[in-house]
């Protein structure tokens, strides 16, 4: 049955366009709403787990730098790792060579938590197993394959592009303590590693050194660990500690180092002057002179050099520069240079000796204050020196090697001799050696002795020896025989003599019985003479025994 409202009567249009009035409206049914498959769901939680991972790793990325190095020995990319205290903050990304193919070139991807590495003072260099004067290290990379080591910058300013180190930083930037620069005249055995010592204790090592710009010395740069760098004050005295120092003096041999490794490796000490204190801790990269040895870095400013020039005309072998030149046992200066000169009025060589002297080092041990140097007083006292017999000499210091020095010392019998001091360097007078002076008085005498005719003389010495054996055989041929005959009659008369002076001789016997009648008379004499001086007037009287 139809409704009462039926269906709206058709208002028109073509004949397939209607229902035929005999069957029922069909019931229309809304689509329900569309419900994707089950099939799809898990390609959509990939790609979004596949975007979630791309966003995080653009959100952890960090900044892409390119390092620089020689050789990409043990470098991979994709596989080899940055790391800053074995935490990984970045991976090689690519190596290439650079356009000249003097290096490689490799791109390295930093973390987002690794920005600070991308500063302008960072610093990169590949951790690979070494052995060197500080020992051995990176041993570990032998296991785990080489990977780049990092040192965060603290500069404010960023940068991409690194030039690699090719040996690992002996101190890291977050090391605490101080950094010095020294100045030297030449690296010796230093290294980057050496260490540093104060009282023998171990407190710091080298980090670098350059050559000067004008080439004259070598920049060396030291780091002092905390809380060591305390004791480096702006009295501190730097010196070279290697090898070993051996000293012999009248109190015996003493041999002094400060470690069995610096004699193999070398060393650097510091120390505070005796009697002095340390002063003011020394500010960061504060500059120091650094000394051959201790004792010359204990030794007092010099000041500035007066250069000197002498004159000599011997041989000047075994002279070398750096000798030195003392005034009576002080070491005054050292020789700077040794040159030739010829002089064409004399047709002649000399050989003129630069030298620098510092005039402290006698004022220190003298009692008045001496003028300082270049002044017309130090000018005038220079001359009165002179006049008085001021001179240089040539000395042997070692009689084994030869080695000359240079003998400042005052010769009241040198001839006279004047100073030039306006000239630069000035010019002061010489004498020669003791050895030099004998060596002349040889020469003298060699050419006196050959002004001696010996020819003359050879040939009157044969004559007379001629004449000396032809005297010989006269006197063998007549004098001898002669001799010889009068040898044998004296030997007669000795004979004689002695049988005449025997004591069993007739001689002998009458001689021995007149003496005994000498003693006999000279005993009555004796007698008649005490007699008479005690009775004298027995001369006119007679004895008075007697009868008239």
């Amino acid at each position: 049955m139809n409704s009462p409202q039926g269906p709206n009567p058709p208002t028109g249009g073509s004949a397939g366009g209607s229902l035929p009035p005999d069957l029922p409206e069909p019931d229309i049914v809304k689509p329900r709403r569309w419900l994707p498959s089950l099939v799809w769901i898990v390609p959509l939680i990939a790609a979004l787990i596949g975007v979630a991972l791309v966003v995080k790793s653009v959100a952890m990325r960090g900044p892409t730098i390119t390092i620089s190095f020689m050789t990409a020995e043990g470098l991979e990319p994709g596989k080899t790792k940055v790391k800053y205290k074995d935490v990984d903050i970045g991976s090689v990304r690519a190596i290439k060579l650079s356009p000249n193919l003097s290096h490689v070139l490799v791109t390295v991807e930093l973390t987002k938590d690794a920005e600070n590495f991308a500063k302008k003072d960072s610093r990169f260099w590949v951790v690979r197993p070494r052995i060197g004067a500080s020992g051995v290290s990176g041993l570990g990379t032998l296991l785990s394959g080489s990977y780049i080591g990092a040192d965060a910058g603290r500069s404010d300013e960023t940068a991409s592009d690194f030039i690699g180190l090719e040996t690992p930083p002996a101190v890291t930037i977050d090391e605490k303590g101080h950094r010095y620069t020294l100045h030297s005249e030449n690296l010796g055995s230093l290294d980057i590693g050496t260490p540093i010592f104060y009282r023998r204790i171990q407190v710091g090592q080298v980090t670098g050194y350059s050559l000067d710009k004008d080439g004259t010395g070598v920049t060396v740069q030291v780091f002092v660990s905390a809380p060591y760098d305390q004791y480096v004050g702006i009295n501190t005295r730097w010196w070279h500690a290697s090898g070993v120092d051996v000293q012999l003096d009248s109190s015996g041999i003493k041999v002094n180092t400060q470690s069995l490794a610096t004699v193999v490796t070398g060393g650097l000490a510091f120390q505070a002057p005796p009697g002095q204190a340390t002063g003011p801790q020394a500010p960061d990269s504060a500059t120091f002179t650094l000394a051959s040895d201790e004792s010359e870095a204990m030794r007092e400013p010099d000041g500035a050099p007066v250069r000197v020039v002498m004159y000599f005309s011997q041989s000047l072998r075994g002279l070398s520069v750096g000798a030195s030149v003392d005034f009576r046992g002080i070491v005054l200066g050292q020789v700077t240079d040794i040159g030739i000169e010829y002089d064409p009025k004399e047709h002649n060589f000399t050989m003129p000796v630069t030298m620098d002297l510092y005039p402290l080092r006698l004022s220190r041990r003298t009692r008045g204050e001496p003028p300082p140097p270049h002044t017309p007083q130090s000018h005038e006292l220079i001359k009165r020196l002179v006049a008085r017999g001021l001179r240089g000499q040539l000395r042997t210091g070692n009689l084994l090697t030869g080695q000359l020095y240079i003998a400042l010392d005052v010769f009241p019998k040198a001839g006279p001799a004047k100073a030039d001091l306006d000239r630069d360097p000035m010019e002061l007078p010489t004498v020669p050696n003791s050895l030099e002076e004998l060596q002349q008085q040889v020469a003298d005498i060699t050419k006196k002795l050959n002004q001696i005719p010996f020819d003359k003389i050879g040939n009157n010495l044969n004559e007379s020896l001629k004449n000396a054996n032809q005297l010989f055989g006269k006197v063998n041929d007549e004098v001898l025989p002669q001799m010889r005959d009068t040898l044998s009659e004296a030997q007669k008369t000795f004979n004689a003599a002695q049988s005449t002076l025997q004591q069993d001789s007739p001689l002998q016997s009458d001689v021995h019985q007149a003496m005994q009648e000498l003693t006999r008379t000279l005993q009555s004499l004796n007698a008649l003479t005490d007699y008479l001086e005690r009775h004298p007037e027995s001369l006119l009287r007679g004895k008075s025994g007697d009868k008239p």
